[in-house]
């Protein structure tokens, strides 16, 4: 009897890598989008006039309908077709944009604004989903996924520079209109380059689903956000209390349905579960350090937006570079090690950023983000990539539901978990002389950012205490980092590409 010889897997061709930069283009929009507005809310504060809670509901509404709609807006892409969904939200995203930039009133921005959340969620999941599809050879996927990653991190660093010269030369609303062209390239594109795919076998939608997903997730998301700006507090808890209830009845309610939006028992795989916390952590630590460096540059260091953003961008060319080396690197030791690895690479560079945050050069500081930014790299590709292996590909937008529901709440916990910290450490480390008028203390104990206003030999203490404040969170960081890495090294297996592609 004859053996057949093994399959071979087909391997991507031009085509192939073209549909992949049309997505990577769609996910750096989002990125981008997503830190943008920040240096844009003292010019629209002062054109719209919004109250303060409505400026909190600009800058927070966007995320929280992302990463409230991901998990549902993956499964509705494997039942109504990856392609589809993406274009249909890129369509939505432009439209939402325009009208933000043009919103004559503070009501209408957070509308829009919620648009642009909504139109974010249809688009996220199916970009990953659609190049689990694109490049069914292993060696090709995890450098796909790598650029995938690069597209979604780079987005975000660059998100504060595109707005810096965007408003050093027009209006606040610029900062949107500028996704319209964008959209007006990638639509186009993406029905010629973009194949579609779906799920032929995949059930209804279960409703009571939704909507326990969407309870769960953007309550824990908006209490991350709490704990971030005021501290802890009653309201920051209850919502916490709230996500993680509707959490555990969506996790009930999956096991009992027949096609649930999430197939609970894939975290019993370790591949899997070791993957999705891995994501978590990598961006964990990666967004918190980078969201405390940035007031640092400004505040202590007296750079410039522009320039506190350029000093970044070497943390996200270095994650741009693992493409180079992740293919082969998988395939030598397996996802598990290098994702450990990555991952201890990145608490390495914590370690460095912390022993040079007192030193005058900012050599020292660009050599740690450097490293951290490789480390991050690596573990973000590598734990993304298993958790899209870790499924059939006909599930590949419900697993990119949850890779992307990992990424956004690993950004909400990094910047409220290690800015609270952050906090923490800045206000007990004040040493404030005697006598001062409770206003003026007041206005040093709140952050470096209001102490600016203060006299300068007491801003001069606050800068002290924040520098001291930053190390110890860059070591905390580096501690969870390096605990995560172990995680990884033990619970994911050492899984390498075979030598057909598999």
């Amino acid at each position: 009897m004859s053996v057949q010889p093994p399959a071979t897997v087909r391997r991507a061709g031009h085509r192939e890598w073209m549909a992949l930069a049309v997505v990577t283009l769609a996910v750096v929009l989002l990125a981008i989008d997503g830190t943008v507005l920040a240096l844009a809310v003292p010019s629209l504060t002062e054109s719209l006039a919004p109250t303060a809670t409505q400026i909190l509901w600009i800058g927070d509404i966007y995320s929280l309908a992302l990463a409230g709609l991901l998990i549902t807006m993956g499964n509705v892409a494997d039942r109504i077709g990856r392609k589809r969904l993406l274009l249909i939200g890129a369509v939505g995203f432009g439209l939402a944009s325009a009208i933000a930039a043009f919103a004559p009133t503070p009501e209408l921005l957070i509308a829009a604004r919620a648009l642009l959340g909504i139109s974010g969620a249809t688009i996220m999941p199916s970009t990953l989903s659609i190049v689990r599809n694109l490049f069914p050879d292993a060696r090709q996927r995890t450098r796909a996924i790598a650029i995938w990653s690069a597209g979604a991190t780079g987005g975000a660093a660059v998100g504060p520079l595109v707005g810096g010269v965007l408003l050093e030369n027009f209006w606040w609303g610029s900062v949107f209109l500028i996704n319209v062209p964008v959209v007006l390239i990638l639509v186009p594109a993406g029905i010629f380059l973009l194949p579609e795919s779906r799920n032929v076998r995949a059930g209804r939608i279960d409703v009571v689903s939704a909507i326990l997903s969407l309870c769960a997730i953007v309550p824990i998301v908006y209490s991350a956000k709490t704990f971030a700006t005021a501290g802890v507090s009653a309201e920051g808890v209850g919502a916490a209390v709230l996500g993680a209830f509707c959490g555990a009845i969506f996790v009930l309610r999956q096991r009992r349905l027949a096609h649930p939006m999430i197939d609970i028992a894939l975290f019993k795989k370790p591949a899997f579960s070791g993957a999705v916390i891995s994501n978590t952590m990598a961006i964990f630590a990666f967004v918190g350090v980078l969201f405390f460096f940035s007031q640092y540059l400004q505040l202590v260091r007296g750079f410039g937006p522009l320039q506190a953003g350029l000093l970044e961008l070497p943390a996200t060319i270095a994650s741009l570079l693992v493409v180079i080396v992740i293919g082969t690197m998988v395939s030598k030791w397996g996802r598990g090690p290098v994702i450990g690895a990555g991952l201890g690479t990145a608490a390495v560079g914590m370690v460095i950023l912390a022993g040079g945050e007192p030193l005058e050069g900012i050599g020292i500081l660009v050599l740690a983000l450097t490293v951290i930014g490789v480390g991050a790299g690596v573990a973000m590709t590598v734990s993304v990539d298993a958790v899209m292996t870790a499924v059939p590909r006909e599930r590949a937008g419900a697993a990119s539901a949850v890779s992307e529901t990992a990424y956004e709440l690993g950004i909400a916990l990094g910047i409220a978990i290690l800015g609270s910290i952050l906090t923490s450490n800045y206000r007990s480390g004040l040493s404030l002389p005697d006598g001062l008028d409770s206003k003026t203390e007041t206005t040093i104990r709140d952050s470096l950012a209001s102490a600016s206003h203060a006299p300068e030999h007491l801003y001069l203490m606050a800068q002290e205490s924040f520098v001291s404040a930053m190390q110890n969170t860059s070591l905390i960081a580096a501690a969870l980092t390096a605990i995560a890495a172990v995680i990884a090294w033990r619970l994911i297996p050492a899984t390498r590409h075979s030598s057909d592609g598999h």
